[in-house]
């Protein structure tokens, strides 16, 4: 039967686990010079009408490392431009591809994919939701701070696709995420009701970054203006201004606390250069974890799919 990852509440605690273990046993290996080849023979398609450098990149390359070919597909080259069904596309796709990456704008038309097809569906980043990213930022945690467990995760800035994805991985794994977001740039109430209505996690929303980094053991920050919302950059660039991760902000927070950022990175906007190229910072593990990650999430989702 074939697994979806549409959204992290499309994993259980042990799908977590599993994909962690299998991320970190491949990068194990590679680093050893062990080139594992369990989807030779398989195709992975790649549709993406957002674009990319390194959600592209390393799912090409973990389909490649893992002896498989990747085909990449631009949304607009597609028959979909030309209204084409969604559902007729993806039965078609099924036929000829053993998995699918989708990086698109609407959960609607990635879900509807995931609806027709026969073949596993990967959400390679939607307004929404960005479950991959997450998957490979805890799996970088669990290598710098020995693991998620009793782990203080702060994410500071605009409450978009990525905080989304932290708030579902909260509410499987029982993380404690803070939230600062200006007043207006919260996350989407409903993705936050239904998460704080599963009592897992320990899921808190503030308007206050410095109240948010006390005790953190992570701090996480992403764009303040995510793809789409260019034209809101000014006026969010005022909004967002007492939000950036800088010294002053990490002198609040604990002497070995670890910086994230999923990149790409406005350095002077959201983050600092200072604490972006500072001792505390993760963000080059972070990066290369997506590969690793990608690789696992291939290698376990096309080989059960069978």
């Amino acid at each position: 039967m074939k697994k979806d990852i549409l959204t992290l509440l499309d994993l259980s605690k042990e799908d977590f686990d599993v994909l962690f273990d299998r991320a970190a046993e491949l990068k194990k290996r590679v680093k050893n010079g062990i080139f594992d080849k369990s989807l030779a023979g398989k195709t992975l398609g790649l549709i993406f009408e957002k674009p990319s450098t390194r959600t592209r990149v390393s799912f090409e390359a973990a389909m490649a490392q893992l002896g498989g070919t990747p085909i990449f597909i631009s949304a607009k080259d597609t028959q979909i431009a030309r209204n084409e069904p969604v559902k007729d596309t993806a039965r078609v796709l099924s036929r000829y591809l053993n998995g699918l990456a989708i990086r698109t704008y609407s959960q609607d038309l990635l879900d509807e994919f995931a609806e027709f097809a026969s073949i596993p569906v990967i959400n390679a980043l939607t307004d929404l939701f960005h479950p991959c990213q997450v998957l490979s930022d805890i799996m970088t945690i669990i290598e710098h701070k020995g693991g998620y467990k009793d782990i203080r995760i702060a994410w500071i800035g605009d409450g978009n696709n990525v905080s989304h994805s932290w708030i579902n991985a909260a509410a499987v794994l029982g993380l404690d995420l803070i939230l600062a977001c200006p007043e207006g740039y919260s996350p989407n109430p409903g993705i936050m009701e239904r998460a704080i209505e599963r009592n897992v996690g320990k899921i808190v929303l503030t308007s206050d970054p410095v109240e948010a980094v006390k005790n953190a053991d992570v701090i996480y920050t992403d764009v303040w203006a995510s793809m789409g919302q260019e034209g809101e950059l000014d006026k969010r660039k005022r909004v967002f201004e007492p939000f950036q991760v800088n010294e002053g902000l990490l002198k609040n927070a604990l002497h070995n606390v670890i910086v994230m950022h999923c990149l790409p990175a406005h350095r002077g906007e959201e983050i600092s250069d200072a604490v972006l190229e500072g001792p505390n910072s993760v963000v080059w593990d972070q990066s290369e974890n997506k590969l690793h990650m990608h690789k696992a999430i291939l290698d376990v989702l096309l080989t059960v799919n069978v």
